[in-house]
């Protein structure tokens, strides 16, 4: 009898405490290197989502984990992180920011059969080889060349300089901005179409030979750090040419870079930036933000990344499964217009967010990045 009753509250105590798994979710960023203020935020959000998610239950009876790696803007690092991230049990990974970084992985993940949801990265082709599990919440570059080209003809410039990093991103969006002027049959002359090196301290030499053909309105489709350059060096040369930027000029360390000075006038294409995400789901997000962390977010792609973890949290909580073919299937069929941070989110057969997203910016005297109407 006594026997009996042992084994009845050894039982009663096991079924007490057993519990659902956790569901592991990766985050893979820059979290060094010369875009780690990226992906510092892009950890930040994650680790508020993830919090906010487990006090209201978590997923499917049990916590969600948030396993981060740094991939440090590299590609090489980014794949030994990614092998890393694939043997931790992951259901699917957010990230990451650069579009080469996230080329690096696209395979490892897809083999591994991990849903990857990239924030950053925009290079047309990362969604053209036709990944079941690779999914992105920031729109292509064909979209934002469409923006550019656009912005470049109201500015009504006429003669224009298109400049790239040979990066993935940056060529692929300079590619693409001048086959839309090119159509254009003359309404803009492009006078130079060339590559910098990225990563150098003194682009003065490129910047001399820009000057010789006498552009109106530069292009530059690369990132924020050499973009803050080029706009300090130019104001030394006392170069007073417009300039535009791609999305990936959208860091305020663009103007801690160039000086207040030198950035003003500066315009840059991207997606909303948090302060103007007009939803009260996102306001409230950003109240949340700022409660933890002190400030609100400052880049777009953070809370992009915030999206691309709660629709994939989303799309299991609705499959009610971790099987990752049923929440790839479920992304790409049956996710309408879900209520992201960011705006509506719908994904295509390629995993490519569908609508537009981009605007026009400018920077003012103060350094503000302002929404331009």
């Amino acid at each position: 009898m006594k026997k009996a009753l042992f084994f009845a509250l050894a039982l009663s105590v096991l079924v007490g405490t057993a519990h659902a798994a956790d569901t592991k979710i990766g985050l893979m960023g820059p979290i060094t290197g010369s875009w780690a203020s990226e992906g510092a935020e892009m950890k930040q959000v994650l680790d508020l989502l993830a919090t906010e998610l487990n006090a209201k239950g978590g997923l499917l009876g049990g916590k969600v984990q948030v396993l981060s790696e740094d991939d440090g803007g590299d590609p090489r690092t980014a794949a030994l992180a990614a092998q890393r991230l694939a043997t931790q049990g992951i259901i699917g990974v957010i990230g990451t920011y650069g579009s080469a970084v996230t080329e690096a992985t696209q395979n490892i993940y897809n083999e591994a059969k991990i849903i990857q949801v990239a924030n950053g990265s925009t290079a047309i082709r990362l969604s053209e080889k036709g990944l079941k599990y690779f999914f992105r919440t920031c729109p292509r570059d064909d979209e934002q060349a469409k923006v550019a080209a656009q912005t470049i003809l109201t500015l009504g410039v006429k003669k224009v300089a298109l400049l790239h990093d040979n990066s993935t991103y940056a060529k692929g969006l300079a590619d693409e901005t001048k086959a839309l002027l090119d159509a254009k049959k003359g309404a803009v002359d492009i006078v130079f179409f060339d590559a910098l090196t990225p990563k150098e301290q003194d682009y003065t030499a490129i910047l001399t030979k820009l000057k010789s053909f006498q552009p109106e309105l530069v292009f530059f489709t690369g990132y924020y750090g050499e973009a803050g350059l080029l706009l300090k060096q130019k104001k030394q040369m006392n170069w007073n040419v417009k300039f535009m930027g791609g999305d990936a000029t959208n860091n305020p360390d663009l103007v801690s870079t160039a000086g207040k000075d030198a950035a003003a006038g500066f315009y840059f294409l991207s997606a909303p930036l948090p302060k103007d995400l007009p939803s009260e789901q996102a306001k409230s997000f950003l109240a949340a933000f700022s409660k933890k962390y002190g400030t609100p977010p400052s880049s777009i792609y953070a809370v992009l990344a915030g999206d691309g973890f709660r629709v994939l949290t989303y799309a299991i909580e609705q499959t009610k499964s971790t099987d990752v073919a049923k929440i790839a299937d479920y992304l790409h069929k049956e996710l309408k217009d879900f209520p992201g941070l960011t705006g509506k989110i719908s994904f295509n057969e390629k995993g490519d967010r569908v609508g537009e997203v981009y605007r026009v910016y400018q920077v003012n005297q103060d350094g503000q990045f302002i929404l331009q109407p």
